[in-house]
């Protein structure tokens, strides 16, 4: 009974110590009391569970505090990269972490692994060396895991707890709570959310008025998301690196202007569901951490539905694993009746890089119009100019930053090859083209300054001509831009399909 009341005594003290960092990294004020109750039933209720399973109270004790510092390590080095820490939505990908480990390892410092490694290292060892048959204290865990998650339910339901954290303000809740108790409270409101309306409401809004008098309505739309695509000249302030076809585009467009995106170096489903959905993050609530984890609802808000199924083809194109973000599911039902994905893409040279390119991608979209013997709707996500950019020796930062240039620049050859190939076809278009999120890059394009990225809606007529339009700025949220798309598509948002 020594080894388990010193097991849980130990855990407790470090777990709040641990919290308490957690608080302090986010540079905010002294946890609450409220935060540290929670910790100690969190806790608790872990070693309880472990100490059951396993019959060594040391053994409990060492996995849950390195359970905690896993977490505090991890949301560090996301902090650092993405400008915000980890988020009960993050735990969802973990799957993903092992399909695709590119993705997620190269945002950690070496002192990271080597920190995460190790932790996973003493777990292991653990449960083969202090492994023990030992009935009465399995009993004891289950009684300290059974009571910690009584304590926890009914402390949940008092108003102190009900209060906490009701409104989605992530730095100010880690700040004041710790990261483990944000997690919770944030996945318990997730959980508890609003759902949208069954069906979108019927309004006109101004950024979708404003096409209907441009040209008559396209027989071909189509839409990219290009991968890290930002103005190298707002994020470095060089003018030599301007890049001619967005410059070009934003000359002729209809509408262009800044994509006000809410992720930075990441997060590309939350730019994705803004555009193809139409659901700003104020009505999303804590579900616009990752909307796409609730998006199979949501299907009768999708711009293909709006466009209306019975009328447009639909295709969504992209080089990778359609089961990211569940893709797979969601698409086709938000009315995508082909999915184009990395089984339709010949495998990159060892001279292309590790994805499939954007020229490759434009060529494809290409083809696909040429074969649409009706009005086809494409949109496409690119992948070329997905981090970590490579460095090639000399000056890490330098060379990080050239090659980030040289595929941002790939990306604007796209803009091109797009807008000749769409005007080439001699048949009323659309083209929207802009940016999922800016780079996260060491030393240059760093979490804490502006967060937006270009986009350009470009018309063409029975001629293949550019329409000349008022080519108006106007600055969009990627909600604002989907409905933007019907607008200029000659969907009034009162007469879209609504069906789901």
């Amino acid at each position: 009974m020594t080894d388990f009341f010193a097991g849980l005594t130990i855990v407790l003290l470090i777990a709040l110590a641990i919290n308490a960092y957690a608080r302090t990294a986010a540079l905010m004020r002294f946890p609450s009391i409220s935060a540290n109750w929670l910790i100690v039933l969190l806790a608790s209720g872990l070693f309880g569970l472990l100490l059951a399973a396993s019959g060594n109270a040391s053994l409990a004790a060492i996995i849950v505090v390195a359970i905690h510092l896993l977490l505090v390590v991890a949301s560090s080095a996301k902090r650092r990269v993405l400008g915000e820490p980890l988020l009960f939505s993050d735990l969802a990908l973990v799957g993903a972490v092992f399909r695709h480990p590119q993705f997620y390892f190269s945002a950690l410092e070496r002192w990271h692994k080597v920190a995460g490694l190790a932790a996973a290292a003493v777990i292991v060892a653990a449960l083969v060396v202090l492994f023990e048959e030992n009935l009465p204290v399995r009993f004891g865990g289950l009684a300290v895991a059974a009571l910690s998650a009584l304590l926890l339910a009914m402390s949940l339901r008092t108003a102190t707890f009900r209060n906490l954290g009701k409104v989605p303000d992530v730095e100010s809740d880690v700040g004041e709570f710790g990261l483990v108790p944000t997690l919770l409270i944030y996945w318990l409101r997730w959980r508890a959310k609003n759902d949208p309306p069954s069906k979108p409401e019927n309004s006109c809004q101004e950024t979708s008025n404003s096409g209907h008098s441009h040209g008559q309505p396209p027989e071909l739309v189509v839409v990219v998301q290009c991968e890290s695509f930002a103005d190298p000249v707002e994020l470095f302030g060089d003018e030599s690196l301007a890049l001619p076809h967005l410059e070009s585009a934003r000359g002729a467009a209809l509408q262009w202007g800044d994509l006000l995106v809410s992720g930075f170096g990441a997060y590309t489903m939350r730019t994705e569901y803004g555009v193809l959905f139409g659901q700003d993050e104020e009505t999303l609530g804590f579900r616009q951490y990752d909307p796409y984890l609730t998006a199979i609802g949501d299907g009768a808000f999708s711009l293909p539905n709006r466009l209306g199924d019975d009328r447009w083809h639909s295709l969504f194109v992209h080089p990778h694993d359609m089961r990211f973000y569940n893709r797979h599911q969601i698409l086709p039902a938000a009315g995508f009746s082909e999915l184009v994905s990395e089984s339709a893409f010949a495998p990159p040279s060892p001279s292309e890089g590790r994805y499939v390119t954007d020229a490759a991608v434009a060529e494809k979209i290409m083809v696909l119009a040429e074969k649409a013997t009706s009005p086809t709707f494409i949109y496409a996500v690119t992948i070329e100019n997905h981090g970590p950019w490579a460095d090639s020796g000399g000056d890490r930062s330098g060379s990080l930053l050239d090659h980030y240039n040289r595929l941002v620049r790939a990306g604007d050859m796209m803009l091109g090859q797009l807008i000749g190939g769409i005007s080439a076809r001699r048949k009323p278009a659309m083209l929207v083209f802009f940016g999922d999120h800016r780079p996260s890059i060491p030393g240059f394009s760093e979490p804490g300054g502006d967060r937006h990225t270009p986009y350009v809606i470009l018309k063409m007529d029975e001629d293949g001509q550019i329409i000349a339009g008022t080519n108006q700025r106007r600055d969009l949220t990627p909600a604002q831009l989907h409905h933007a798309v019907l607008g200029f598509a000659h969907i009034p948002e009162n007469a879209a399909s609504i069906s789901s």
